[in-house]
């Protein structure tokens, strides 16, 4: 309350200054009183007159942005106008501090992998991320207070939507026909709506696959124990000759080792998806895995076609031996069993400019049309069951070719046309490929790095 005294101080000074000179004034006209009483109010008005020019200041401080300093007096306006500038600042900081709360928060919906939604009272739209627009199909500013029902017309979603009652998750189509979308819709305040969206495309084809494995394994289980259970039951029923009874166990050993290709093939798949990253520091040969895999598919073509191999690099990859060896063997393998007698199959190695590599399997077989390329690594996916068992696949030879060369960091590229042939590439990465000096060209360096070493 300092400025408080110091007001009155000044006033009751300003007063009695004022009336002092205007008594004197008044004295020397004869008049002293009167000088008083004029002099002391002309006093008065000199304060009241500063008082203003200072209220004056402040008011028309207020009245702008208020950017710069309030007007630094003393006294009662001055305490004002601190207390006013401090207020203001601490609401300014405040607001502040709330703008980057609410930036923070939009940035971390905007980084959310899920879509956010939010709706007003009437189902228009207020804000979207970026994922939620790319799930609808929606842009954020032009569809802004927009109904959403006009925007996304599912049927399912626009009932669910008007009926009000919340809390189960709905599976709705991608408005571009791109997948499938899960759908949660929650209430909020007065009326307003949050709608979380998640593409759950890949979730849903994954338990499709899931569904289809266990269907076919269950399948191509049950086919070789029926066929078994059939002749063994025969055989112990009925009487059979020498002959009828070697055909019926040729028939029931080539079941068996059915199963146990199948079985062997299973196994082999959990220890991939299980198994410990390939090491990078095992080199394998190019050469040895191609040698090999020709090997093996010119025991089982029994010169039925002609091979063009390239067994002559010097390429390394790194990687486990079995692993590489069963990727390169199975493309060869479905190379052999799918193209006619006479067809021709190649197995080129070939290093990209890039440092890559690549091991490509093709053939002049029959070919697979394009709408069936992008399943064919799936497990038990056949484009033409009965002449895969027909060949004796189990359907799962790609699935661990796929596994196989991503393992190691690959992809496997697939080329094909029906009645053309097919193309199975083995893509590695630089990081995995390497070809070793030989020794004339080490000998040649060593002698160069010798001559330029000083005598």
């Amino acid at each position: 309350m300092d400025w408080l005294l110091t007001r009155l101080v000044v006033a009751v000074v300003a007063v009695a200054l004022g009336g002092f000179v205007g008594y004197l004034a008044g004295h020397a006209a004869h008049v002293p009183v009167v000088g008083a009483v004029i002099g002391g109010a002309v006093g008065a008005c000199l304060v009241v007159l500063a008082d203003t020019l200072r209220g004056y200041r402040l008011t028309r401080w207020l009245s702008g942005s208020q950017e710069g300093q309030a007007p630094r007096d003393t006294g009662f306006w001055g305490e004002i106008g601190y207390r006013v500038e401090r207020s203001i600042r601490l609401r300014e900081k405040s607001m502040q501090t709330e703008q980057m709360r609410l930036a923070q928060f939009i940035s971390a919906m905007e980084a959310s992998p899920n879509g956010v939604l939010l709706l007003d009272e009437a189902d228009q739209i207020t804000w979207c991320n970026a994922m939620a627009a790319n799930h609808f199909g929606l842009d954020p500013e032009r569809d802004k207070r927009q109904r959403m029902t006009n925007l996304v017309r599912a049927p399912v979603f626009v009932a669910h939507l008007q009926a009000g009652v919340y809390g189960e998750t709905l599976l709705i189509p991608d408005p571009r026909g791109r997948g499938t979308l899960s759908v949660l819709v929650r209430s909020y305040g007065d009326g307003l709506k949050l709608v979380l969206s998640q593409d759950v495309t890949e979730r849903e084809r994954s338990e499709a696959m899931r569904r289809d494995f266990v269907a076919n394994v269950s399948h191509e289980i049950r086919t070789p124990l029926t066929v078994l259970a059939g002749f063994i039951e025969t055989m112990n029923n009925l009487p059979l000759t020498e002959v009828e009874r070697r055909r019926v166990l040729t028939l029931m050993s080539q079941q068996t080792q059915r199963m146990q290709t199948l079985v062997s093939d299973l196994l082999t798949l959990a220890q991939l998806e299980g198994g410990p990253r390939p090491p990078i520091d095992r080199w394998v040969p190019v050469a040895k895995l191609i040698g090999q895999a020709h090997a093996d598919g010119a025991s089982l073509s029994m010169g039925r076609h002609q091979f063009t191999v390239s067994e002559d690099t010097d390429a390394q990859i790194a990687g486990l031996e079995s692993e590489l060896m069963s990727a390169v063997g199975n493309l060869v393998t479905n190379a052999v069993r799918y193209t006619p007698e006479g067809g021709r199959i190649a197995v080129i190695w070939r290093r990209r400019d890039d440092g890559s590599g690549e091991i490509t399997v093709s053939d002049t077989g029959i070919g697979v049309s394009r709408e069936h390329i992008p399943r064919l690594t799936e497990r038990f996916y056949r484009v033409d069951g009965s002449r895969s068992r027909e060949t004796g696949g189990t359907g799962l030879g790609l699935s661990i070719v796929k596994h196989v060369v991503q393992r190691h960091g690959g992809e496997l590229d697939v080329q094909s046309e029906l009645g053309k042939g097919s193309s199975f590439s083995l893509v590695f990465p630089a990081a995995r490929v390497r070809v070793p000096d030989s020794p004339a060209s080490v000998d040649t360096k060593s002698s160069a790095v010798a001559e330029k070493v000083p005598r």
